[in-house]
């Protein structure tokens, strides 16, 4: 059975961020989706807790008709030594074989833990981006 790992911190989670998951579900038989910065929250970049991200991604998932019987949802704290975070998440997760990421130092430091990283397309980018919905929110626009 393979499993991948896809770290986001879904400040809020987008649609863009489902296609993602529904592409890495393509490519393994369970998927594991950590919600990072998990520690963070009430804030302008952090405005959600990890329990109403992790609330959001599996009704979103849902709603996309995605099977999350393949799907695990993990709060991951942030630690503040990059070195050693793919460690931090082996300590934290079940094992993986693969991580979903686009984020360059991300990919560098698991390809340096020798894991194999694949790099997602990016999904409607100018339509979907956390940034901006959180904007949006801020002002009481509801067109997010």
């Amino acid at each position: 059975m393979s499993r991948g790992v896809f770290v986001g911190r879904f400040q809020p989670p987008h649609w863009g961020h489902i296609e993602v998951i529904k592409w890495c579900l393509d490519r393994v038989d369970e998927l594991i989706i950590v919600v990072g910065s998990a520690q963070e929250s009430h804030t302008l970049k952090n405005p959600f807790t990890a329990g109403e991200r992790m609330e959001m991604l599996l009704l979103g998932l849902r709603d996309a008709a995605v099977d999350t019987s393949r799907v695990m949802i993990v709060p991951v704290p942030d630690i503040a030594m990059n070195h050693v975070w793919p460690r931090y998440l082996e300590m934290l997760l079940p094992r993986f074989h693969v991580v979903f990421s686009r984020n360059p130092l991300v990919t560098r430091l698991f390809t340096e833990y020798g894991y194999r990283v694949e790099s997602p397309p990016a999904f409607s980018r100018g339509a979907y981006s956390a940034t901006q919905i959180r904007s949006l929110m801020l002002r009481g626009d509801e067109s997010w």
